[in-house]
């Protein structure tokens, strides 16, 4: 059974944000999603500065079965980016909502939370 953290939202193309300040959220992938790719090897990660609409390609993650694009949970700037994934992609199997996350956004409308899932509907998803 995959963990889903209760204080998270959750988009059903298993990312995950959290909140990090006034309009800034931290987004990741799930255990589910890590789990299911197997052993990470490669992250490409967004540059900050960049814009994305909610929905679209932002990123991809390569494993050793195979490779899944990151799609952007909410709109928005991004403001900072896990530089440590670099190095370390594992990471994201080790520690998918500590350690393993990926980006943080400002976000450019406050309206798209309402269209992410809280840990119940993602459960219901992935179980």
């Amino acid at each position: 059974m995959s963990l889903v953290p209760e204080e998270l939202k959750y988009t059903k193309d298993h990312e995950w944000i959290q909140a990090s300040g006034s309009s800034r959220y931290k987004v990741g992938i799930t255990d589910y999603a890590q789990s299911a790719l197997g052993d990470i090897v490669y992250i490409q990660l967004p540059k900050v500065g960049d814009t994305h609409s909610q929905g679209k390609v932002c990123g991809e993650v390569e494993s050793t079965k195979s490779v899944s694009e990151i799609y952007a949970p909410l709109g928005g700037v991004v403001v900072s980016v896990n530089q440590d994934l670099d190095s370390a992609p594992e990471t994201l199997n080790q520690d998918p909502y500590g350690a393993g996350w990926i980006y943080e956004v400002e976000i450019s409308s406050e309206s798209e939370l309402s269209s992410l899932l809280d840990s119940a509907g993602y459960n219901l998803l992935i179980s």
